[in-house]
């Protein structure tokens, strides 16, 4: 089950947080530009313009930022704005800095500051396994986390769900039951990043903080086999896959060992179905 509410990314808070990121991260970004500018009261569309524009002229877009004159209005917020964007903090410091400017924004901006607030912590708690604002606007634009937060509404304790995360996206998290697909070499750890020392840690490293996300189950799954791409339809042309060399034989007897088996019906093996021809029954439909 898919559930929850506005896509994270497509909420107008986080992306306000992430466009600021951003633009201290690039000052010539003018779509993050046009969107934090209008964020300081006093700056609407064409004023903005003008700033990102003496930006774009500079050598140096963040040391202009000291010498730019805002408008007249915008002057009581626009000396917090430059210290916080053109700060020297370290990642993650940086953005907690940056929460921190956005915070009377938030306010000012949105009734149900309070819910949104708790999205930008839990993003400040997600950066801080990040070693740098580059890899964390990356991944968060390749992996976005699901919905935002917002108050409890009716629970639908009848209905089955399952969480669909990678394992960056975990940290910090916890459910009763957690599968950990593919846990073999190749995946865990993965092949870009099995080519040092410090690569083979880092990669060990995830498969414990994938692990100790449950509190009652693990099951960490093993395919026998993964199947050859680009090969004709139908095809049986597979490489076998190998436990991940970070669970040896050694520790085996920690773990209970399960085999999927046939499916029965009444003592006998139940025959495969019959392969649906898709493209025949659409023909069908239409013909």
């Amino acid at each position: 089950m898919k559930f929850g509410g506005l896509k994270f990314l497509d909420s107008a808070h986080v992306k306000d947080l992430l466009s600021f990121l951003r633009l201290a991260r690039n000052p010539r970004d003018r779509v993050a530009g046009f969107r934090v500018l209008q964020l300081i009261p006093g700056i609407g569309p064409k004023a903005a313009g003008h700033i990102l524009d003496a930006l774009d002229l500079a050598p140096d877009p963040l040391a202009a930022l000291q010498d730019v004159a805002p408008p007249s209005k915008a002057e009581a917020g626009w000396e917090g704005f430059v210290a916080a964007i053109t700060t020297q903090a370290d990642w993650p410091a940086a953005l907690g800095l940056a929460r921190t400017w956005y915070d009377p924004h938030l306010d000012r901006i949105h009734e149900d500051a309070e819910a949104r607030c708790a999205d930008l912590l839990q993003l400040e708690q997600i950066a801080g396994g990040y070693p740098s604002a580059e890899a964390f606007l990356t991944e968060l634009t390749l992996d976005p986390p699901d919905a935002t937060s917002d108050q409890a509404g009716v629970p639908l304790m009848d209905e089955d769900y399952l969480i669909l995360s990678t394992i960056h996206s975990a940290k910090g998290q916890e459910w009763k039951s957690v599968y950990l697909a593919n846990a073999v070499d190749g995946c865990i750890p993965a092949d870009l990043g099995a080519g040092s020392t410090r690569q083979l840690e880092e990669e060990r490293r995830l498969l414990y903080v994938a692990m100790t996300r449950a509190k009652d189950e693990l099951t960490l799954g093993l395919p026998l086999r993964f199947y050859v791409t680009r090969q004709p339809r139908n095809g049986d042309q597979h490489v076998y896959a190998t436990r991940t060399r970070f669970i040896p034989r050694e520790i085996l007897h920690r773990f209970e060992t399960l085999h999927s088996s046939p499916v029965r019906e009444n003592g006998q093996v139940r025959p495969a179905p019959t392969p649906t021809d898709v493209a025949a029954k659409t023909r069908e439909m239409w013909g």
